[in-house]
């Protein structure tokens, strides 16, 4: 089946106390969005890349892509009002008629390998879906009314990464549904629809930058693994 991946990059830096959004900071020497995409791309030349980015954005995106001499082939896609438009825009942007799978990734998760995104796609194809979590380090405790809280199991529970990717058919059926509050990510909104959300392993340094410390994190990496 052919492999798309939507990449979904509509984040703005408040929380990184950035005038810039935070898919544009540099990070060893490119912008993040730019490793993230290179990252799939060489995870397969014959995956399909879709960027999902405010329509707004456009401009100054591709005035980056210039600066950079970054020409790896994607399609831009204007994003909606949330995630669950942006994503519905991404997948309504491509006319396959046969089955495909479909990967949904976060833009500032630029710390991806090729072994996670070979999997996702593997598991979608013979299960349906799949999501990479990792187990979660700390013990968690559930805080309730009256400032009560109380210790949980934290083996119960997985940390969501990206991405999240599917069989087409699924997320075709799945995403005429309409939006509702709950729906945070691709598998909340198949598992809404009645579909069975596989989990596979993914990693701890598969980071989503959101502040600061992130930032300065990745640039680590990268550095490490360039």
């Amino acid at each position: 089946m052919q492999e798309y991946v939507i990449i979904v990059a509509g984040g703005s830096g408040s929380r990184m106390k950035s005038d810039i959004p935070k898919q544009f900071l540099v990070v060893n020497g490119l912008p993040v969005l730019m490793h993230t995409i290179r990252a799939f791309a060489e995870y397969s030349p014959n995956l399909r890349i879709i960027v999902v980015l405010p329509s707004e954005q456009f401009g100054f995106w591709e005035e980056l892509c210039k600066k950079h001499s970054f020409a790896i082939p994607h399609q831009l896609v204007a994003g909606g009002e949330t995630r669950f438009h942006s994503v519905k825009n991404g997948l309504n942007c491509i006319v396959e008629k046969e089955e495909f799978l479909v990967a949904v990734h976060d833009g500032v998760r630029p710390v991806i390998s090729r072994e996670i995104i070979a999997e996702s796609f593997t598991t979608a194809a013979s299960h349906g879906a799949a999501v990479v979590s990792v187990p979660l380090k700390d013990s968690i405790r559930i805080v309730g009314q009256n400032e009560g809280n109380k210790a949980m199991d934290r083996t119960l529970f997985r940390l969501i990464q990206t991405p999240q990717t599917f069989r087409s058919s699924w997320m075709r059926a799945a995403f005429t549904a309409d939006y509702h509050e709950s729906f945070t990510d691709c598998a909340s909104v198949l598992e809404a629809w009645g579909y069975h959300i596989r989990l596979i392993d993914g990693a701890y340094e598969n980071i989503k930058i959101t502040t600061p410390e992130d930032l300065r994190w990745a640039e680590i990496y990268l550095k490490a693994t360039s």
